[in-house]
């Protein structure tokens, strides 16, 4: 199972890493399908083709420079053609996304934000009827006061759970944030959580990625599935 899964990851990396064209500012995405993305663009690059990559997480850069990718950071970028990235949860018509379970939701959000082009890559296993059906929705929050941070969010109907690391201490992400993995269910209106979570002192970003994504690859067992917003 585990091996079909990651040929599906494969095949859909493989297809958006097709729209990478010579010259183009690349944002990288963070994940194990984001793997898979920096792996094929790593193929084209010893092919000939020239770009410049923008990480979205030191364990990326590191990926990428190992695939001789060349990279840049974002502050000396400025608007980047299109970035690449996985997601955990696809909704079906919307194309709106919940992402973060690999801890780089900031980042992600930002660089894809300075795209003109977010292009998802995803198995059908991450498309639901409706955000939050099979994913928790990621959370980050500044250390300092985070039960706060965590009782107002579970006031909103969530379950809130601190993510810790293998060791059992707190999760930070790459700027030094804690992130609570929150259970809501299936989310009726993403927008007004996406607001009422955006006004919760304490919180630094959240996993919805609402109107953002451009355009989804989705692989099956019948092959990748092109899905435009």
């Amino acid at each position: 199972m585990a091996e079909e899964v990651s040929e599906k990851k494969r095949a859909a990396a493989n297809s958006a890493a097709q729209l990478v064209q010579p010259g183009m500012l690349v944002g990288l995405g963070t994940g194990s399908t984001a793997r898979f993305v920096v792996e094929a663009l790593g193929r084209r690059v010893r092919a000939g083709l020239t770009i410049t990559a923008v990480p979205t997480s030191d364990a990326t850069a590191a990926h990428a420079e190992a695939e001789g990718i060349r990279l840049a950071s974002l502050d000396d970028s400025g608007a980047l053609d299109l970035t690449i990235d996985g997601a955990d949860e696809v909704e079906l018509g919307t194309l709106n996304l919940t992402k973060g379970l690999g801890g780089a939701l900031l980042r992600e959000k930002i660089v894809a934000s300075a795209s003109r082009r977010m292009i998802v890559v995803a198995d059908d296993r991450k498309l639901v009827e409706r955000l939050g059906a099979r994913a928790r929705i990621p959370v980050e929050v500044i250390p300092f006061g985070w039960p706060l941070a965590a009782r107002r969010i579970e006031a909103l109907g969530a379950v809130a759970e601190l993510r810790r690391a293998a060791d059992g201490v707190p999760f930070r992400t790459d700027g030094g944030h804690y992130i609570l993995d929150c259970a809501f269910g299936p989310i009726a209106d993403a927008g007004l959580l996406a607001s009422k979570l955006d006004a919760t002192v304490g919180v630094v970003e959240h996993g919805l990625f609402l109107g953002i994504a451009s355009e989804v690859h989705l692989a099956g067992d019948a092959g990748v599935t092109i899905f435009r917003r």
